[in-house]
């Protein structure tokens, strides 16, 4: 099994040391004039049926729609999940490389609405709708 990241993806940075993305990673992203979350299905990923569990194929589309919704509308700071709608379509196998790329429906004064995909070699895996709130200056 191969954890080659393929060319343009670098990590997606975290502040949270060796918490929660640390573990659970590592995610990668490519700013290419919009946001595609990248990121290789290892076996620590793995339900006992050898593919990525849906928990953590949630977790990918949590992290699609904020790290999107960051890069689309030019946000720094801490954005919450209101609500977050996942379909899952198949199954994505241990060693894939899934690509996610996301889209803002809406940005409201105080929400933003979003949908998403996740897809591995092309095939559709997830897919995804949320809610956030929009972030309040620290």
């Amino acid at each position: 099994m191969t954890e080659e990241v393929p060319a343009g993806f670098a990590p997606w940075p975290s502040r949270d040391g060796d918490g929660f993305m640390a573990r659970n990673g590592p995610l990668y992203r490519r700013l290419d004039g919009g946001f595609t979350l990248g990121f290789r299905v290892l076996p620590r990923h793995c339900n006992p049926g050898g593919t990525c569990h849906g928990g953590m194929l949630s977790f990918l589309a949590d992290m699609l729609l904020i790290g999107g919704s960051h890069a689309a509308l030019d946000y720094r700071d801490f954005t919450v999940t209101i609500s977050l709608q996942c379909d899952f379509l198949d199954a994505a196998p241990l060693g894939a490389w899934l690509e996610g790329r996301m889209d803002v429906l809406r940005a409201t004064g105080s929400m933003i609405f979003a949908e998403g995909r996740l897809t591995c070699e092309g095939k559709p895996i997830l897919r995804t709708s949320g809610i956030l709130r929009r972030p309040t200056p620290r």
